[in-house]
């Protein structure tokens, strides 16, 4: 079982962040995510790495929810790492990305956990229903309606080009 959480690692850690949107979070969910599994075990019948994804999103949910209650947490800009004036390119990269996160937060979580599985994990739609335990038909309308929500909240000229 190690050694398959071992090659998982990667993956989850990926999973992670795109939940979460930061590297700090995302080693934290890791962390939690892979204590529930060695302290619990992971059923006979279960594909370890559908598990592992499967606990990951559930402890990110807990966790978000929880925090949610606690207080209305804010992204704060002073916290986010400093931008290099000389690398226009580093930054704009940043910024998209950045736009991306804060569209990301603003999907329902069942859109935003299928979106990350498919288009950050590379799994099939099978996969990912699956996993969620719904149907393959359900996935693909809450991640056509993911994808057309991103498209909507990232557009053009909201990312400054005009052009």
């Amino acid at each position: 079982m190690n050694n398959t959480i071992e090659n998982i690692l990667p993956m989850l850690r990926r999973f992670a962040y795109s939940l979460t949107g930061n590297a700090a979070d995302a080693d934290d969910l890791v962390q939690i995510t892979l204590e529930k599994i060695l302290k619990k075990g992971v059923p006979d019948e279960v594909d370890v790495n559908k598990w592992a994804f499967k606990v990951c999103r559930n402890v990110w949910i807990d966790e978000y929810r929880a925090r949610k209650v606690r207080q209305n947490a804010v992204l704060k800009p002073e916290l986010q790492e400093p931008q290099s004036v000389n690398e226009q390119q580093a930054f704009d990269s940043k910024e998209m990305l950045a736009q991306v996160n804060v569209a990301m937060n603003t999907l329902p979580d069942e859109q935003r956990a299928i979106l990350s599985l498919v288009a950050v994990q590379g799994m099939s739609y099978k996969e990912v229903a699956s996993s969620m335990e719904i149907p393959v038909g359900t996935v693909m309308s809450r991640l056509s309606r993911a994808r057309c929500a991103l498209l909507d909240m990232i557009k053009p000229e909201r990312l400054g080009a005009d052009a």
